[in-house]
C-alpha cells in the first residue's frame, strides 16, 4: 500500500474519532450539542455583563438566543434589540394579535405573553427541533404552563408561506428570522413589504431584526429594506444597536407603520 494512502487513511480515522468524541468533549465543558435543520446547535451557560447567569443557543456558529436563568427572569429580555421591540409594543395597548417569525429560544414571544395580557401570539419557526430546544431548555414549556396554551400558538412552517396564507390581520408582525447575508429573505423585498402591509391591521406595526451595519459596505441590506418599506408605509425608522459604531454589524430594529408612534431613543427616522 502506498505511503500516501496510509497517511490518508490514518488522518481519516483520526478525524472520525474526533467527530465521535466531540459530544462527549463538549459535555465535559458544560456544552450540550443537538442537531437542527441548519446545523449543530450548542447550548451552554455563561453570565451577562452584570454577572446574571444566562443560557445561550448557538446554531451553526451563529448566536440565536439568550435567556436569563434566575427563576424570576425566565420571561425577561436579555438582548438589547428585543428590548427595543418590546418598547415599541408598549405603545400598542389595544393590540390583541401578534405574529413572530423566527422562534429560536422564543425570547420575545415569551415576553409578549408574560407582559401583554391582551395579546395572542403566533410564532412561526421553520425548524421543529429548535422549538423542542426552546421548550426543554429555554423555559417555553414553563411559560405555557403558567399562562396557558391559548395565549401562544407554535407553528412549524416557513414564515413567508405562513404569512401569505394568513386570513386574519395582525396588530404586530415581528420578523426575527435571518440567514447569512439575506437576513429577511423575501420579507425584505418590495413584494415582502407589500405583503406585510396587507397583513397588518390599520395602525399596525412591523418590526424586523436587521443583522447588518448602519453605514459602510455592509449596510446594503438596510438601504434596500428602507427603500422597500418607505414605498408602502407612512413612517419608517430604525434603531441601531451600535449608534456610536455605525460600520459595525449589529441587530438593528426596523420599525414600519402608518400609525403615529413614540419611537425608542436613538431611532433614526427614514420617512
Amino acid at each position: 500500500m502506498p505511503t500516501w494512502l496510509i497517511v490518508v487513511i490514518v488522518i481519516s480515522w483520526v478525524l472520525f474519532a474526533i467527530v465521535l468524541a466531540l459530544p462527549w468533549l463538549l459535555k465535559r465543558r458544560g456544552v450540550e450539542m443537538r442537531r437542527t435543520k441548519f446545523g449543530p446547535a450548542l447550548i451552554f451557560e455563561a453570565a451577562d455583563d452584570d454577572g446574571t447567569p444566562v443560557r445561550l443557543l448557538n446554531v451553526n456558529g451563529t448566536f440565536q438566543s439568550v435567556c436569563y436563568l434566575p427563576d424570576d427572569l425566565h420571561f425577561e429580555l436579555a438582548c438589547v434589540y428585543h428590548r427595543t421591540m418590546a418598547e415599541v409594543c408598549y405603545d400598542l395597548p389595544n393590540a390583541t394579535r401578534a405574529l413572530v417569525i423566527g422562534g429560536g429560544g422564543y425570547s420575545l414571544p415569551k415576553w409578549l405573553v408574560a407582559h401583554r395580557p391582551k395579546l395572542h401570539v403566533d410564532v412561526v419557526e421553520i425548524d421543529p427541533r429548535v422549538t423542542v430546544i426552546a421548550r426543554e431548555r429555554f423555559f417555553l414549556d414553563d411559560l405555557i404552563e403558567k399562562y396557558g396554551a391559548g395565549r401562544i400558538s407554535l407553528v412549524n412552517d416557513d414564515g413567508w408561506d405562513y404569512l401569505r396564507r394568513a386570513e386574519r390581520p395582525y396588530d404586530v408582525i415581528v420578523n426575527d428570522a435571518f440567514s447569512g447575508n439575506h437576513p429577511l429573505g423575501q420579507l425584505g423585498t418590495d413584494e415582502g413589504a407589500q405583503l406585510i402591509r396587507a397583513k397588518l391591521k390599520p395602525g399596525g406595526v412591523y418590526l424586523a431584526n436587521l443583522r447588518c451595519s448602519a453605514q459602510g459596505r455592509h449596510a446594503r441590506i438596510l438601504d434596500e429594506v428602507e427603500r422597500a418599506f418607505s414605498a408602502k408605509f407612512a413612517h419608517v425608522a430604525y434603531v441601531p444597536e451600535w449608534p456610536d459604531k455605525p460600520e459595525e454589524r449589529g441587530n438593528n430594529v426596523l420599525v414600519a407603520t402608518d400609525a403615529e408612534l413614540t419611537l425608542p431613543e436613538g431611532a433614526v427616522v427614514v420617512k
